[in-house]
């Protein structure tokens, strides 16, 4: 009677205990992140970007299916991660669906994905010593109310290997679900003057990109026009923008026009300048002659940059780096385009974690002028150079399709690095300080607050292709089907001149993903699937020896 109280006792007690546990962690709810790198962690900026959602979030993850060891480890981290936010906010919901689970056509299903802007996939799959090639869709699709934002998972890289650009991918996963985030769950606030008066590009060769960050800001064009009538009015209207846009204008600025931006600058106005000193064309050299002159183009703004530290020299930059170009060769039906190099097209890549180009594609420059970085006050970081194999070429120069049967000469590239696009912070002097004003603005000032400049010395690098009169993704080549890195840098460079540094530093963040060795895995796959089979087979046998052992020992005492 007494052993049955005792029993019941510690049976009460052990029931007692796990309603205990279990009423603490129902009320006391927290996850941990164990891994070295806090991959699972989210920031600050994703909490608070997420914690917004007062209506449901619904995220269709396009990732479901069988796939490669590397996509299997995308899909696996872009659930982890999801699971984070649904953590941080109920509201959050998210399902993985295979949009080739009911058997259609994959070719048909991806033709609809490139529809709705999200190209699929093509990737090799190595099994057995067999490859074959498949269909994936590394997309999502986050949805709130009326509104639907599309993510992507997998980056692009050019040279890339698979598991290169997962890992790339995987690092980018806070940001991406965390921009589309900010997209459908903030308002707009800040505005961005796109300027027009000078020449810069029509408005269908900037049309992707003006898209791309009206989901961020308000955008509407802004002219100088009237500043030859009414300067101050106009100073006092581009205020009211926090940013102002200068796509590759090619008509010089009048003096008045010049203090009119100097001055905005100086009230702490930020400025992104994609400005060449080369006037050259492409499309010129596909006349009769097969060449044009590269001709040197004054804008009037010599002084102008100067005086912030920076000179753009009349002149080109060749880069061994480069992006091909695309000739047709055959007419109609039978023409077919082959891509040839072109070293008047360089191809930058940052090595810097400088947040506007950490983990970012290349970025494809068209006939760049080289700049100098000069010392003054200002914080300077050049953001993308030419490779160290470049050659800086003066102008006038004859340009010539012929260029490309003829084999580079490396010793002419040893120019080194040039810089191409250089990021200015600080606190600017003014350009007419101490000198005759043009006109007279109200309270003029000689030195501007804390504010920023961004100055790319090629105006193409904004510029979209057209497909039918239609604009296509910026960066993306329609003749090779080369994705570049164009719009991510031009996105991230507004995002971080407009001071949003949450999805910078999200962008910021770094994450180490491992990879088992395929190689390895092939050459011991036999090994390891008898070690999986015996071995658990060899411990279980071991135990059941040991165990008819100890009870026969057992009962034969008895």
């Amino acid at each position: 009677m007494k052993f049955q109280k005792s029993h019941f006792k510690k049976v009460f007690l052990l029931l007692l205990a796990i309603i205990v546990v279990n009423v603490l962690s129902y009320t006391f709810y927290e996850r941990f992140d164990l891994t070295e790198d806090k991959r699972y962690t989210l920031s600050e900026a994703s909490e608070e970007i997420v914690s917004k959602a007062e209506a449901p979030v619904i995220i269709d993850v396009f990732l479901e299916g069988e796939f490669p060891p590397e996509f299997r480890r995308l899909q696996v981290e872009t659930r982890q991660l999801l699971e984070e936010f649904a953590a941080v906010n109920p509201q959050i919901t998210f399902r993985f669906t295979n949009p080739l689970e009911e058997g259609g056509n994959a070719n048909e299903i991806a033709t609809q994905f490139y529809e709705m802007g999200m190209t699929p996939a093509r990737i090799n799959v190595v099994e057995n010593g067999r490859t074959s090639e498949a269909i994936v869709f590394p997309w999502a699709m986050a949805n709130f109310g009326s509104k639907s934002v599309a993510i992507p998972l997998l980056k692009n890289q050019l040279g890339a290997t698979t598991e290169d650009r997962v890992a790339a991918s995987v690092q980018q996963l806070e940001y991406a679900f965390a921009d589309a985030f900010s997209k459908l769950l903030e308002p707009k606030g800040k505005k961005v003057a796109v300027m027009r008066g000078n020449g810069e590009l029509q408005d269908q060769y900037i049309a992707d990109f003006v898209r791309s960050i009206q989901e961020y800001y308000y955008i509407a064009p802004f002219t100088l026009d009237s500043v030859a009538v009414n300067p101050q009015g106009t100073l006092e209207q581009l205020k009211e923008y926090d940013l102002v846009i200068e796509a590759k204008p090619t008509e010089p600025y009048t003096e008045a026009e010049k203090l009119v931006l100097d001055q905005y600058l100086m009230s702490g106005g930020k400025q992104l300048w994609l400005v060449e000193h080369a006037a050259m064309e492409t499309d010129s050299l596909f006349s009769s002659a097969g060449s044009a002159f590269a001709l040197p183009r004054d804008l009037n703004l010599g002084d102008f940059f100067f005086k912030y530290g920076l000179r753009i020299n009349p002149a080109l930059v060749k880069d061994l780096y480069s992006a091909p170009i695309v000739l047709a060769t055959g007419s109609g039906n039978d023409a077919q385009f082959n891509p040839y190099p072109w070293f008047y097209f360089p191809l930058s890549s940052s090595p810097t974690n400088h947040p506007v180009v950490n983990n970012l594609e290349a970025v494809k420059f068209e006939y760049a002028s080289p700049m100098d970085v000069l010392e003054n006050d200002i914080k300077k970081t050049v953001l993308l150079s030419t490779s160290p194999r470049s050659e800086v070429v003066g102008l006038p120069r004859e340009i010539s399709l012929e260029e490309i049967t003829a084999e580079p000469d490396l010793s002419e590239y040893t120019s080194g690095e040039q810089p191409l696009a250089v990021m200015l912070e600080g606190e600017f002097n003014s350009v007419y300080e101490n000198r005759v004003l043009p006109f007279e603005p109200e309270n003029f000032r000689s030195k501007s607050e804390e504010t920023k400049m961004l100055v790319i010395s090629d105006g193409d690098v904004i510029k979209n292709q057209l497909q039918r009169g239609e604009p296509l993704s910026l960066g993306f080549d329609r003749y090779t089907g080369t994705t570049y890195g164009n719009r991510e840098f031009l996105l991230n460079a507004v995002n971080y001149l407009l001071d949003d540094r949450g999805l910078i530093d999200i962008r910021s963040k770094e994450v180490k993903i491992a990879f088992l060795d395929l190689e390895q895995v092939e050459e011991q796959r036999t090994f390891w699937q008898v070690m999986n089979i015996l071995l658990p087979l060899s411990v279980l046998a071991l135990f059941a020896g040991l165990f008819s052992i100890l009870r026969k020992r057992k009962y034969i005492k008895r």
